[in-house]
């Protein structure tokens, strides 16, 4: 008999399985069966609730009384070889690609993988080289190589996306790879930037052992067009590998394949994004608030924290809203070209740096943009690019970031001094009002004077802003029929994840993988 039981519990019993499984046999309705050796739990959810004083954990799990438990994952990685199949083209080695990778495999077609950047073990040298050197690869860095910007990032894996496809799957996936199976348990469960590259080799492994192909340092600079269908790509050395059909799961970055589809007029679409900074508070502040305490305690994980509200100005009302918040985690250098400003957020699987840093970004649609109306549909990308390369030449023309401290940007002070920050390449005192246009930088004050009323203590000098939080989604949408995912000119093209416009991280990214790999096998793969 298996049996759903609801709990609420102290974290150090709910976080602690011997504890958890020691308070279940003591309660007088299982003791009995415990003890004559017949019941076996598990837990399937855990959801903190900190609303309270005394933080609580919300649970349910599954009781077994005489019958074992089914197994923990159902998926299994057995692939039938496709060495000799047909193949089709996937174009970036992220979420996207690599997860239409495995599933092509599973229907039977061959993945050809091309990623412009560099593996995992190799990625590791270009990002050191922009923290301690600020050298930026333009091919190799924190959003281009082998896993794409999720390899190096928190590794979130919440979505509200799940009806795009079978979320459960995906995370069943990544723990068949190497990931904890506590992902399968939390609420918004995270595997971390430690963890993750060891998982994404592991995934390359099984794509590789089945017969498909992944090419590394291999640049896609057009694509191969007969009449109204794709026949295949060529790449930076003048070679042309062709397929059944092409995935395009480049990134949200990938400011040439968006100019390349332009050029070769493939239409494109200019698409709403968010732009902003990203702020730094020590992670005992957002703890005590979170907690309602004045030390975490050692069963609880860093305290994140979601914010959200609107703001008017000028006769317009605009979000502006917390975006990637990263507990116990690290800014880091995002740029994907020198000469350029990007930030981004990042945690380790225990989340136990001092700092917690959230990405705070305001809406931006095509009227901000208006200034850069003659790029047309690239021009959410020209409005980033003159932003991100002003806060490096402000900043002092290297990866050092523009910052000020919180309070001071609020008030339209220049920071005198700033505070110890986990970017590593450094930071300069610079008015955030010189980096961003005036438009953005009054949503973001208005936004943190009533982010500091729903948040004590949030509002300080005590954390400092940082700046730019420029890539937080694609400025560009890739069209795609909504029955057949193809383009809408060109047959044989699926725009996939992110930078198509389509996902918002990994685990969307990830399942839109799957469907375009679903599609172009139910409608080429024969």
């Amino acid at each position: 008999m298996k049996k759903l039981i609801e709990l609420t519990l102290p974290p150090e019993i709910a976080f602690d399985d011997e504890a958890f499984t020691q308070y279940i046999a003591q309660q007088p309705a299982w003791r009995q069966v415990w003890a004559e050796g017949k019941l076996s739990v598990r837990m399937l959810r855990r959801c903190i609730d900190g609303r309270a004083k005394n933080v609580k954990v919300h649970l349910t799990a599954a009781l077994y009384i005489d019958q074992s438990p089914e197994p923990l994952i159902f998926y299994r990685k057995e692939y039938p070889q496709v060495n000799k199949a047909a193949q089709a083209i996937i174009v970036g080695a992220g979420p996207a690609g690599l997860f239409a990778g495995l599933r092509l495999i599973e229907l039977g077609i061959k993945p050809v993988i091309l990623e412009r950047g560099s593996d995992v073990r190799t990625r590791r040298r270009d990002l050191a080289a922009i923290n301690k050197h600020h050298q930026v690869n333009p091919e190799s860095n924190y959003c281009f190589g082998e896993g794409g910007a999720g390899t190096y990032s928190d590794g979130k894996l919440y979505t509200r996306s799940k009806k795009r496809g079978n979320f459960r799957r995906i995370l069943e996936i990544f723990v068949a790879h190497g990931a904890s199976p506590d992902i399968l348990v939390d609420n918004h469960p995270h595997i971390g930037t430690n963890k993750l590259p060891p998982i994404i080799t592991a995934i390359r492994e099984s794509i590789l052992q089945a017969g498909g192909e992944i090419y590394f340092n291999t640049k896609v600079i057009d694509l191969v067009i007969e009449g109204d269908q794709v026949k295949g790509v060529r790449l930076h050395t003048g070679q042309i590998v062709e397929g059944i059909g092409v995935i395009l799961a480049t990134g949200h970055s990938a400011r040439d394949i968006f100019e390349l589809l332009s050029r070769r007029g493939i239409y494109i679409q200019f698409k709403p994004f968010a732009l902003g900074v990203r702020v730094e508070h020590p992670q005992a502040l957002i703890d005590s608030h979170q907690y309602h305490c004045q030390q975490r305690s050692e069963w609880l994980p860093a305290a994140s924290y979601s914010l959200v509200t609107q703001v008017s100005h000028k006769g317009k009302t605009k979000g502006v809203f917390s975006f990637c918040m990263c507990p116990g985690g690290f800014i880091v250098p995002a740029a994907t070209a020198p000469g350029e400003i990007v930030v981004n957020g990042m945690s380790p699987s225990r989340r136990n740096s001092r700092f917690a840093n959230s990405g705070i970004v305001v809406a931006v649609d095509e009227q901000d943009v208006l200034p850069y109306q003659q790029y047309g549909a690239l021009a959410g990308v020209a409005f980033q690019q003159a932003i991100e390369q002003r806060a490096c030449q402000l900043a002092g023309g290297t990866q050092t970031a523009p910052a000020q401290r919180l309070m001071d940007f609020v008030e339209k002070k220049v920071s005198t001094s700033l505070i110890e920050s986990s970017y590593q390449p450094g930071l300069a005192s610079v008015a955030m009002d010189e980096v961003l246009p005036p438009q953005i930088t009054y949503f973001l004050r208005e936004g943190f004077k009533q982010f500091g009323k729903k948040m004590k203590g949030y509002l300080t000098n005590e954390a400092v802003v940082v700046g730019v939080e420029s890539r937080t989604s694609s400025p560009v949408r890739i069209p795609r029929h909504s029955q057949t995912l193809e383009h809408l000119q060109v047959k044989r093209l699926f725009p996939c994840g992110e930078g198509a416009g389509y996902a918002g991280g990994i685990a969307s990214a990830a399942m839109d993988g799957e469907r375009c790999a679903e599609m172009l096998a139910a409608l080429y793969g024969k």
